[in-house]
């Protein structure tokens, strides 16, 4: 479901896949090639959000802010599983592991990377190229080359899969 709120209407890309039982409301922009995925919530009632090109937003995840503080994820991000993220900034080619939070104010460095189940307290900066994890979140090590061509293999393929949904939805209009 999209919904306007107050005079402001989802700004969605005609290449986004959305889901079903996805609800988007409000200031919300949502650039080429990203997808959100089922039962996601995307709230812009209370700021704007601005999701970048490429992006997947996985299964179950929250997305909204506080009064004046917008929640900006930039291309090519990875969204696990049941994330919450509130007013926070996510940079270019960073993933969020499954069940993290990541509170008003925070940063997550661009290519960083976000242990499964981690909260990343308000106002934290990750640093760039890192693996941070826990409760709160602290940086452990350096990304190995490893690590990044597994996130770039993830954006990749969640790309092709939300093109090849929209492409069954497209089928069935």
């Amino acid at each position: 479901m999209i919904y306007p709120y107050k005079g402001k209407t989802p700004n969605i890309h005609n290449t986004v896949f959305i889901a079903d039982y996805t609800t988007i409301t409000g200031d919300v922009t949502i650039n080429e090639e990203s997808s959100i995925w089922f039962n996601t919530t995307i709230r812009g009632d209370v700021a704007p959000t601005i999701i970048g090109k490429r992006v997947n937003v996985q299964d179950h995840s929250v997305l909204h802010q506080s009064p004046n503080n917008p929640l900006i994820i930039e291309d090519d991000v990875t969204v696990g599983h049941q994330v919450i993220l509130h007013s926070c900034r996510i940079n270019k080619k960073a993933l969020i592991g499954m069940g993290s939070i990541i509170l008003d104010g925070a940063e997550i460095g661009e290519g960083a990377f976000i242990g499964a189940g981690s909260l990343v307290s308000p106002g934290k900066k990750i640093p760039p190229n890192t693996l941070a994890f826990g409760r709160p979140a602290k940086v452990v090590r350096e990304l190995t080359e490893e690590d990044k061509k597994d996130m770039a293999r993830i954006r990749r393929e969640y790309v092709e899969k939300g093109q090849y949904y929209k492409s069954l939805q497209q089928k069935k209009q």
